[in-house]
């Protein structure tokens, strides 16, 4: 049995481009880089815990076939982490950075089975246009940028603000499915 330990619905949806049926675990990993951790440290640390911590909740009557998928994905510029925007106000100013600007986004993957546990990360850039005060403003008022690691969403209207990518589409929506893939045969799952 496959589970997805995410609440996500965009990593639903990816999930099941890759035509798997799959359960989803509820889990609760605090998210915060720890003194000096690297970003890319970071990532694949959260996405381990989350993997974790799903595997943690039913491990004792987990039937041997059972696998958790967990995922975890960060905007970064400059070393810096730009995680979730707490309000309207650090929205606007995570985008004001980002724009005219080239960022990271770093998308880890990790799964857990009772015999091995196993994960990767990819990594992809993706150029903002330079953006305007009424553009920005404009995009926040919208909601979008609420919840969404980097104040936005590639996958919605956040779109119209990237001038260029460079690596995985899906990486930066929330689910990186080429390695998603290549880890699910690596754990005997038919992808």
């Amino acid at each position: 049995m496959l589970y997805l330990a995410s609440q996500s619905p965009r990593r639903r949806e990816l999930l099941g481009q890759l035509g798997v049926t799959f359960s989803v675990l509820d889990v609760d990993v605090e998210e915060v880089p720890l003194p000096d951790e690297a970003p890319v440290d970071y990532v694949r640390r959260v996405a381990r815990d989350k993997a974790q911590a799903g595997w943690q909740s039913f491990a004792s009557k987990a039937s041997a076939d059972a696998l958790v998928i967990a995922s975890d994905t960060e905007v970064v510029l400059d070393h810096r982490v730009f995680g979730k925007p707490r309000d309207a106000d650090d929205a606007v100013e995570m985008l004001q950075t980002l724009s005219g600007r080239t960022h990271d986004v770093m998308s880890s993957v990790w799964m857990v089975s009772a015999r091995q546990e196993q994960g990767d990360v990819c990594i992809s850039r993706v150029r903002f246009a330079a953006l305007s005060e009424a553009t920005i403003a404009a995009y926040v008022a919208t909601g979008e940028p609420f919840g969404k690691a980097g104040a936005y969403a590639i996958q919605g209207r956040g779109a119209t603000l990237i001038e260029h990518l460079e690596g995985s589409y899906s990486g930066v929506v929330g689910l990186p499915l080429f390695e998603t893939a290549r880890l699910l045969r690596a754990f005997g799952v038919s992808v």
